[in-house]
This record gives structure tokens, C-alpha cells and sequence, in this order.
């Protein structure tokens, strides 16, 4: 049952319902928690061998052992950020295994730890350190008062948000783990798939259900009595034209014909990014399709020469680890006996004969490809629309396929239709939809949380709705809405959708890209309509003017009367005033590098840190060249410009340069972009914080300094949109 002897609980593929926050008891909770502790390392049990904790079944993803360990430190994590742990466990593993791969390209084939291939602790290691954190959450619930109902600013918010991340992560290993060489999975007790057709099977011509005009009301309502993700609030309403989709999710039979007649070599069905991803993936049918044409896999590292798809002469018949499913296909026997035998499927512990009535797994690209291939106006719905197939109330588990009902997906005819006739709204897969990922108006970051959706918001992620056979429950899938980029894999499927009337848009929500010319995938009569800025305040700041702006502020005055060349005379009188011998400094929210450049000039050793991208570009090249050109618009200059400064006027436009201070020695400055206080952030004298109104949540960037700082040490807070020490202290002063 264990053969790596990896469960520090009981082994268990049954999961419990989701906890009500406004009734639940320590009893339930505890419950819950081991409940989750244990699905989550009983899933790693279908790993055959030690040495498959090792691989990257995704080129973007680390290795398994990473995902293991993950969920145990997003614990302690996130108790420390709410006062309930006063005392790490193992910071050495709570840093290593605290954030995983923010993959951004589909063409970033290699992702190692700390620059280079990184030396994982061994499984019994990871196991130990699980074991050990599974006491500490225990005591934590028993000891902890427990006052109802838990709401998000409660303590107990924290373990909830360890709850449902730890069951988010089970299927989030599971995609990676349906991936590895099949030689590194078994079968394991209880696993149950579902019946590869249900009754008389799917008509392969795709039935279209219309739905009239209406207003949706889409999101959770702030105090919906279970855990819910900051990009799930509030409520919204939305005015969703007619429209018409498929009754069912596209399956794998209808995306078969789209294979069949050459999808994907057909440079016309796809957009351009989506064609440039599948060229360079050399995808040539769904991720989970197996077929014997030696197709690559999109497996990383030692795996990334390793086929899924071996060749005819290799192939077993029966690879499918002693596994099948319920039922046999009766459905289309015709069909099953012409092309049945061309591709097999992968699922979790091995293959089996393709199900052609469940629901086709791919990412984004793919499911846009099948749209396009299938003409007349097809498209993807938006996410308005989808929330309009559903019934008015909350589903429950036992009318879809959540909650690990089955260990698979199910035939997309097997669970009853919502009442205005669309099937799998909930449950099954995860449906793709046009809509960019934002939040939505009047969305908050949690400070526990801080860069959980809103890194997302960036124009390059699509939303996935309604969730999976694995995802948590009913109401959670009702509610769950998740970022992706759009070649990423998910148990997500796809069904088709178009407008009834084409003089009217559909509800979608695009976000622009940063710095890159968009190309929306979606036609529309009046694009500039549908367009939001990012609800993440902070990408407003990587727009090119934005870098004019900040050089101009840092360097247009190289004088004393500087606010950074002051603020650094500040922080040296204070630490001066301790008498200490500092060392360490780090300049969180360092911008374009003014401040960390005037601190390296007293003190060894300078951290630069800051969120945006193209500031942290400015530095690295200013540190590299010791000057950067920037432009006045307009010719207009904030600061009298000292006789060191050459400007050079070309009509309304002057270029400047800036320049760092003189006395510098650059080599003791480092520049990181990070968009939170990361665990390997420990251990400075100095810390100035001076980049507060700048950021979307002011907590989250204030709660960990405590940690950051030696003992001794001093941290210096600067804010300058109107917060005071009485906004401060009720952060910092149980510190």
C-alpha cells in the first residue's frame, strides 16, 4: 500500500464534504485536516518508485518531490503570517519548498532551484518533516479558541486557506503524476475509474441548447459560509445576451475528427500564439491520447526525450496496470471497431481502451483550434455565459462528478442536466473560457495571500470554471474560478458556444498584456468595450511611462535634496543611533535602484527588491553600465538638471541620462523582482520598506518583516499616501 513509506496518516481515498465556517467544530476541523493531510499523500502512493519523486512529468514544472512537501509548508506559512505559530519547524525546508514553478512560457523548457540543478532531501526526509508539521497543525486546532463564524479576517482564516490549498494541490499533482512513464505508476486499492459510456452513448453531431437573454449574478457572497480564494469576491451582475452552446463537453470522439483530418498541422484553426506553442510542443493530438508514432512527450529534464506514444511494435496491448474501467463501449460500435485501436488513453495508474464519450482534456490553444476548425461563428463561452447554463442554486455532490465520486473523468451523458439542459456545469472537467483572468470590481487581496490571483491579472491567463471529477465539492466548483496560461494542462475540457444575435458581444472581460501588442482570440464588434485595466494595481506600473516616470523621480535630481539621497541620510543616523554594526540591508519596493545604490555606499552587503519587472531591468542595467537613458515627455523636467547631466531636446521629446551616485561599489548590490516576502529573505540588519502605496495590499508586505530582520536589527517604514503610525502598529506592534 506504501511502498515508499510516505504516509504519515491513514491511507484514504475518501474525501469529506467541505466544512461550513459559520458552524463547524474543532472536531470537524481536525477531521477535515487529516482528511486532507492524508488524500493528499495517499495520492503519492501511486508513484512505483522512489526515483519518480525525482522527475519533472512537465518540462514547467518541478519534480514531484517538490509537490509533496509543498502543501505541509504553505501551513506554516501561513499560520506564521496570522500569529497562530510563533516558531518554524525547518526553515531550511519551509524556504525550499514554499513556492513552486510561475511557469510564463511555453518555450521555458528548464526550471531549476536557486540557478542550476538543484540536489532535492531524500523522500523519507520530506516524509519526517510532513510528519512532523501534521502534529503541529493538530495541536495548533486544539489549541487554538475557536470563535464562529470564521470570516477573512480571522486567525482561523489561515487553516482554512491550508485546508483548501492542500486539496487544491491534490489535483494539481495528479495532472503531473498522469504524465510520468507509466513504468513509474501502479494501481493502488480503491482507485475506482468510471464506465467508458453511459446508456446508449453521445451522438458524435453536437446538440445546441439556446439560452435566452438574462442577468446572471456571478461570484460568492462575502459571508458564504464556506473558504473561499480572494479572486471568488465579491458578486457581480452581468447582462448576458442570447447565445447558444453545446449541451455536453466537446468529448474525445468529436475531437477525434478534428485530429483525423489533420487539426493539428493546420496552420488556419489556430491562433498565433497558439501555433507558435504547438509547433515548438510538436503536439499532434491531446496530452493524455496515446498512439504508437512515437509522439514527444511534454515531460522536463532526464524526461524530456520520453514518449508516451511507443511505436507499434512495442506497444502492449495491455498496459493499463491491471486497471479498467466499469463498462465496455456500446455506444458506436462501428466506429470503435474503424479507429478504436488508433489511439489508446492515459490515465492515472496506466492506460486503457479510449473513452470516447468522456470529455476531451487540452489546454486552451487546443480548444480554441476546435472552434475555429468547426466554423460559423464558434467560439469558447465567457465566463458570464457558462455561469447562465447553471441552476439558481448551489449543486450538490451527488448530481455531479466531484469530489473524487470517480477517480476519472465520466461519460459527459452520465449526471443529470441542469434545468435549462446543459450537462457537466459542474464537475467532470474544468471548462475553458474566453474571458482573461481579473478580478472583479471591488476584488481584494488576501495579506495572507497577497500574490494569489493578482500576479495572474495580466492579459497572458485564462479562466477555467465549474471544476473537475478531483475538485473539492459542489459548492466549492460552483464558486472556483482559477488563472492559467493558456497552453497550460488542467482536467479541463472545453464546449462550444456562439451568439444568437452577432450585432451583440458576449459578456467577456480581456485584460491587456504589459508591454506587448494583444491579439485577442475573440471577435467582436467593439473591442475597446470589453477591455479592463488589471485589478492588480501593480502592472499599471510596468507600462513604459511608468519607467519614464520613476527614472525621472530617482534620478532627475543627483543632489542632496533627493527624497532617496535624503532617506538614505535618514537610515544611517538611525542605525548610527543603535550603535550596532550592520552589514545587511534590504530595499524592498528599490524601484529603479536610486536608494540601494546610496546604501551600498555604508553598508557590505544591499538587496534590492521590488515587484515590477522593468524596474528591476533599469537596475540590473544601471548597476551593469552605471547610466541609463530615459525621456521627458513633453519637455518637462521636475528637477533643474545638475552640469553632470547631458539632455538632448528632439522636438516635444528630451532624452536624459541617469546616472548612479558616484563612490559606488555596484559589486555590493543585488536587484531581485519578487512579488512577496519569500522565506529566503532572512537575516538583514536593515530593512527599509518605502514602496507602500505602491502596492495593492499594504499588510502583506509588512506582516513578515519580523523575520526578515536579525534580532537587533531595524526596520524603517516608509509610506508616503497618507498612512501613519496609527495605521502601522496594529500590524506591527505583536511584533
Amino acid at each position: 500500500m506504501d511502498p515508499n513509506r510516505i504516509l504519515t496518516g491513514p491511507y484514504t481515498l475518501k474525501p469529506l464534504k467541505q466544512l461550513n465556517t459559520s458552524k463547524c467544530s474543532k472536531e470537524e476541523i481536525l477531521d477535515y485536516f487529516e482528511n486532507a493531510y492524508s488524500l493528499n499523500e495517499s495520492l503519492f502512493t501511486i508513484l512505483s518508485c522512489e526515483e519518480a519523486f525525482y522527475k519533472c512529468p512537465d518540462r514547467l514544472r518541478l519534480p514531484l518531490i517538490f509537490y509533496y512537501g509543498h502543501t505541509a509548508v504553505v501551513y506554516l506559512n501561513k499560520l506564521t503570517l496570522a500569529g497562530l505559530l510563533q516558531e518554524r519547524v525547518n526553515f531550511e525546508f519551509e524556504t525550499m519548498f514554499e513556492t513552486g514553478v510561475d511557469e510564463m512560457n511555453w518555450d521555458d523548457t528548464e526550471n531549476y532551484r536557486m540557478g542550476g540543478s538543484y540536489k532535492w532531501p531524500s523522500v523519507n526526509e520530506v516524509a519526517e518533516f510532513r510528519g512532523e508539521v501534521r502534529k503541529l497543525i493538530r495541536q495548533v486546532i486544539l489549541d487554538t479558541p475557536l470563535e464562529l463564524p470564521v470570516t477573512q479576517e480571522s486567525p482561523w482564516w489561515a487553516v482554512f486557506m491550508g485546508l483548501d490549498h492542500e486539496r487544491t494541490h491534490i489535483e494539481t499533482s495528479a495532472v503531473l503524476i498522469r504524465q510520468l512513464p507509466i513504468d513509474m505508476v501502479r494501481n493502488i486499492e480503491g482507485w475506482k475509474l468510471a464506465p467508458r459510456t453511459h446508456e446508449d452513448g453521445v451522438n458524435n453531431k453536437i446538440a445546441m441548447v439556446t439560452v435566452d437573454a438574462s442577468e446572471v449574478t456571478l461570484g460568492k457572497p462575502v459571508d458564504y459560509p464556506t473558504y473561499g480564494w480572494d479572486c471568488e469576491y465579491p458578486q457581480v451582475n452581468k447582462s448576458v445576451p442570447a447565445f447558444e452552446a453545446s449541451a455536453f463537453l466537446i468529448t474525445n470522439k468529436q475531437f477525434f475528427h478534428f485530429v483525423n483530418t489533420r487539426g493539428y498541422h493546420r496552420r488556419e484553426w489556430w491562433t498565433k500564439e497558439g501555433w507558435e506553442w504547438k509547433t515548438f510542443r510538436e503536439a499532434k493530438h491531446p496530452v493524455f491520447w496515446v498512439c504508437t508514432k512515437g509522439c514527444k512527450s511534454n515531460c522536463g529534464a532526464d524526461l524530456a526525450d520520453y514518449t508516451h506514444c511507443k511505436p507499434k511494435d512495442s506497444t502492449n496491448d495491455d498496459n493499463s496496470n491491471g486497471h479498467s474501467t466499469n463498462g465496455v463501449s456500446h455506444g458506436d460500435d462501428a466506429f470503435e471497431r474503424k479507429h478504436g485501436r488508433k489511439y489508446r488513453y492515459r490515465t492515472m495508474c496506466g492506460e486503457i481502451a479510449m473513452p470516447w464519450d468522456w470529455p476531451v482534456i487540452v489546454n486552451y490553444h487546443e480548444a480554441k483550434a476546435f472552434c475555429n476548425w468547426k466554423k460559423d461563428d464558434f467560439r469558447l463561452p465567457t465566463e458570464a455565459e457558462q455561469w447562465a447554463m447553471r441552476d439558481d442554486e448551489v449543486p450538490s455532490d451527488e448530481m455531479h462528478n466531484v469530489n473524487s465520486a470517480y477517480d476519472s473523468s465520466t461519460p459527459v451523458n452520465m449526471y443529470p442536466p441542469s434545468q435549462k439542459g446543459f450537462y457537466d456545469v459542474i464537475g467532470n472537467a474544468w471548462e475553458w473560457v474566453e474571458d482573461n483572468f481579473n478580478g472583479y470590481p471591488g476584488f481584494k487581496s488576501s495579506y495572507l495571500y497577497d500574490d494569489y490571483a493578482g500576479s495572474s491579472m495580466d492579459g497572458r491567463h485564462n479562466i477555467i470554471v465549474g471544476g473537475s471529477w478531483i475538485s473539492r465539492s459542489g459548492s466549492m466548483a460552483h464558486f472556483s474560478r482559477y488563472a492559467f496560461r493558456r497552453h497550460f494542462y488542467q482536467f479541463a475540457g472545453f464546449r462550444l458556444c456562439r451568439s444568437v444575435n452577432f450585432n451583440e458581444d458576449p459578456p467577456v472581460v480581456l485584460v491587456p498584456q504589459i508591454n506587448a501588442k494583444q491579439d485577442f482570440t475573440i471577435s467582436l464588434r467593439n473591442t475597446d468595450k470589453h477591455i479592463q485595466q488589471s485589478k492588480n494595481q501593480q502592472f499599471l506600473e510596468e507600462r513604459p511611462e511608468a519607467l519614464q516616470k520613476r527614472l525621472q523621480e530617482e534620478y532627475g535630481s543627483m543632489n542632496e535634496g533627493n527624497f532617496y539621497s535624503r532617506l538614505h541620510d535618514i537610515c544611517l543616523d538611525i542605525v548610527q543611533a543603535h550603535n550596532n554594526s550592520f552589514n545587511r540591508v534590504l530595499d524592498v519596493g528599490c524601484a529603479c535602484g536610486r536608494l540601494a545604490f546610496e546604501l551600498a555606499k555604508d553598508f557590505k552587503e544591499v538587496v534590492g527588491l521590488d515587484f515590477c519587472e522593468q524596474y528591476i531591468c533599469a537596475s540590473e542595467q544601471l548597476k551593469k553600465k552605471g547610466h541609463l537613458s530615459y525621456h521627458l515627455l513633453n519637455g518637462e523636467d521636475l528637477d533643474q538638471p545638475p552640469p553632470a547631466k547631458q539632455a538632448r531636446t528632439n522636438g516635444e521629446e528630451m532624452a536624459e541620462d541617469a546616472i548612479i551616485p558616484s563612490g559606488v561599489d555596484v559589486n555590493r548590490v543585488t536587484f531581485k523582482q519578487m512579488t512577496w516576502l519569500p522565506n529566503e529573505l532572512a537575516d538583514y540588519d536593515l530593512v527599509i520598506q518605502h514602496g507602500l502605496e505602491r502596492v495593492q495590499n499594504k499588510k502583506a508586505w509588512l506582516v513578515r518583516l519580523w523575520e526578515v530582520i536579525t534580532p537587533g536589527g531595524v526596520a524603517v517604514v516608509v509610506c508616503r499616501d497618507g498612512w501613519t503610525e496609527k495605521d502601522l502598529m496594529p500590524i506591527l506592534e505583536s511584533r
